[in-house]
């Protein structure tokens, strides 16, 4: 996961900002104490998405607690979690642990195998509750890992892996909601991986990694405007399925994620290069 799907905090109220700065906190909570520290180091902003729409859909009560943390050692704060922080807490260490398989496989990283060996149990424990979702992503990961080793120039084509990938994370329950969650989840993951590749271009240009947008225009006096409307559709798609499920609860916040916040990190880079010219 890479961190765009967050929300934007000033145009968003202060009580929906502590309500999910809230889940973000439980579900490092649960991370720290079904997994320890380790666990904890692979918190992320994209699964807090994940908890908030997932409990808003299905209206599951959260637990809420007040406490202190290594973070916020000063004074109490608020955190919120149920059993959909647990889900999602056991897909970020599924998702780290496939990431370091795929640095030791490709690169034989040692870090990479040592977090295999760190991970390896509590991983197959993991995969006994969710045995054929983890086989599902697995083949994601492993579609992903050979279009990039094999330099595929579509774009299109290697962002459907990664946008497959998050349509099974979105997939709670198999129920009437299934098919809208993954359509979600497909073009969130498609989104996420051509901005992770606009925001990367020129860093992996110059230490020739692999990079879709390398061989889609880039250098064109085009090249910023294709990008902007195939992100721009992209999430249209995926804002779309989100208005089709009946969120009320924190529909805000949501709003403000899909809206505004994914966006943060491509304005941020677009005011950089006006400000470079």
């Amino acid at each position: 996961m890479f961190g765009y799907v967050t929300i934007r905090k000033e145009e968003l109220k202060m009580k929906d900002y502590y309500t999910y700065k809230a889940y973000y906190c439980g579900l490092c909570r649960v991370l720290k104490e079904k997994y320890g520290f380790f666990g904890q180091m692979t918190l992320t902003y994209d699964m807090t998405f994940l908890i908030i729409l997932l409990t808003s859909l299905y209206e599951e009560e959260p637990v809420h607690k007040t406490e202190r943390c290594l973070v916020h050692p000063a004074r109490k704060h608020e955190v919120m979690l149920n059993g959909i922080t647990e889900y999602a807490a056991d897909m970020n260490i599924v998702l780290t642990y496939f990431h370091f398989m795929d640095d030791w496989r490709d690169e034989r990283s040692k870090t990479g195998l040592a977090g295999l060996r760190m991970l390896r149990r509590t991983y197959l424990k993991i995969r006994e509750k969710y045995p054929e979702k983890c086989d599902r992503i697995q083949r994601c990961l492993r579609r992903l890992s050979k279009a990039e080793r094999e330099n595929v120039k579509n774009i299109d084509l290697v962002s459907r892996y990664f946008g497959e990938l998050m349509a099974e994370l979105m997939l709670y329950k198999e129920d009437v909601w299934k098919h809208t969650l993954k359509r979600l989840g497909f073009y969130l993951g498609k989104f996420i991986y051509i901005l992770d590749a606009y925001d990367d271009i020129e860093k992996d240009m110059e230490n020739h990694i692999y990079n879709p947008l390398l061989y889609y225009m880039y250098g064109s006096e085009d090249y910023e405007e294709e990008c902007g409307q195939m992100l721009t559709l992209v999430m249209a798609e995926c804002s779309s399925a989100f208005e089709k499920l009946p969120c009320i609860q924190y529909a805000d916040i949501l709003r403000n994620i899909l809206y505004v916040g994914v966006w943060k990190k491509y304005d941020e880079k677009r005011m950089k290069g006006k400000e470079s010219k």
